[in-house]
């Protein structure tokens, strides 16, 4: 297959394009808000009973979230290695694609009577689009060669970024003209909320048609005639067993998990903290969340320029040691405008560490490989448990101290924890870097 195809590329970029407005639609910014209003006790209490046990609204819902990461973490090896062996990862991409995409879809129907249904919903939405990254990362080293991982995968994240700014410009738009309509925190409001919801899942199943239709199918012509259960089995313990020679790759995984554990948590959680912490008004976090996501884009495409001067392990230390800075940073903040600036700050590394940690994982696995579905489901592992080890530390911690910015400021141990494990990284990881060179 020809590598580097400008069509395939493009085509692999919209489903970050397609699945990236879940991120920001509804984990980020209106899901979150609607949610906390909606998910009310008795006396609008924020104690609200869940299956018969009365728990905090932020609690449930960072639980909730938890428990969707941890359940992908555990189905995912299996999967992958199913999918290497019989060649059908874009089979599962497809299956992950329709149970998000419907999720969502589902939560037009709640209204917060029905919070069982609301976090289920939330739920299966986010293992959806949780396990559909693994099967579309591992398309990335089959379509581009190894000097292009870098700017592939920040191409990714800033189509992410631009398509789900615009789903979300429309979905305020629907939202505030009902608001005009019926007034500000009518049914009419709630209903244009919901609507938001049904458009992220059309958005999400419609673009994902075009990578699910341009991207090979089986380029490695893998048929599994045998027990696919078992030979699956099997896959995922031989990349397992290689992992054990590859010092780099499990030392990068390592640095990761860790600051990965601040980065998904503080996109996940960023609303419950202007909310909780800031008191700020809804337009407000909302418009916060823009000023991210369009910094996000540019930051990806500025620090891949950035890893290609200098290499992947300079670009990822410089932009952990800010990240470090910002959970400080948000511990002292107090207005609305310094909240702002430290969302200014937050978008610039964020598109950054994602579309280079990908690219970087991409260049560690062996050259020879073509298990890269397996080999990514470790990554995704990675990706999955720091986020519930994230988030639930998040919540736990507020839940002992009652304030959220201590949950912040455990954040910066995580980051600082990744930087160590950096540090110990003994490649420069630039362009041209290969698996073999760091086979120690």
């Amino acid at each position: 297959m020809e590598l580097n195809n400008k069509k395939m590329i493009n085509a692999w970029s919209m489903y970050d394009w397609a699945n990236s407005v879940y991120s920001l639609v509804i984990t980020s910014t209106i899901f979150p808000i609607y949610y906390y209003n909606v998910a009310r006790g008795a006396n609008d209490s924020s104690e609200v009973d869940f299956f018969g046990i009365m728990v905090n609204n932020s609690v449930l819902y960072s639980y909730a979230l938890s428990f969707s990461f941890l359940f992908t973490a555990l189905i995912l090896p299996l999967l992958s290695g199913i999918a290497d062996y019989s060649g059908k990862k874009k089979l599962f991409l497809k299956i992950f694609v329709l149970i998000g995409s419907l999720s969502c879809m589902g939560l037009f129907f709640f209204v917060g009577e029905n919070i069982e249904w609301g976090i289920i919903c939330s739920v299966l939405a986010s293992i959806g689009y949780s396990s559909s990254l693994v099967f579309y990362d591992a398309f990335l080293p089959e379509i581009v060669t190894q000097d292009k991982l870098d700017s592939v995968s920040a191409k990714g994240y800033t189509y992410g970024y631009i398509g789900s700014v615009i789903l979300m410009i429309i979905s305020v738009v629907l939202i505030q003209g009902f608001s005009d309509l019926f007034g500000e925190g009518g049914e009419g409001t709630a209903l244009a909320t919901r609507v938001s919801f049904l458009l992220v899942g059309l958005w999400w199943i419609g673009f994902s048609l075009i990578p699910l239709i341009v991207l090979p199918d089986n380029i490695y012509n893998r048929e599994g005639t045998k027990n696919m259960l078992t030979e699956g089995y099997r896959e995922i313990l031989k990349v397992w067993n290689s992992l054990k020679r590859l010092k780099v790759l499990k030392t990068f995984l390592l640095a990761f998990f860790f600051y990965n554990m601040g980065v998904q948590t503080v996109m996940y959680l960023a609303t419950s903290f202007g909310k909780d912490a800031l008191q700020l008004p809804d337009a407000s976090l909302m418009a916060t969340i823009l000023i991210i996501q369009l910094v996000a884009a540019l930051g990806a495409y500025l620090f891949a320029k950035l890893s290609k001067a200098k290499g992947n392990k300079f670009a990822l230390l410089v932009m952990v040691f800010i990240w470090v800075g910002i959970c400080l940073a948000a511990y002292f903040v107090e207005t609305e405008y310094q909240f702002y600036a430290l969302a200014f700050v937050v978008g610039a590394v964020m598109g950054g560490i994602q579309s280079l940690s990908r690219a970087t994982y991409a260049k560690l696995i062996p050259e020879n490989s073509i298990d890269h579905t397996s080999y990514f489901s470790f990554y995704d592992v990675a990706y999955n448990l720091s986020i519930v080890f994230g988030t639930f530390s998040y919540g736990f911690i507020f839940q002992l101290t009652g304030s959220m910015r201590n949950s912040a400021l455990a954040l910066a141990l995580f980051f600082i924890v990744g930087l160590g494990f950096l540090l110990l990284l003994k490649v420069p990881l630039a362009k041209g870097y290969h698996q073999k060179e760091a086979i120690a």
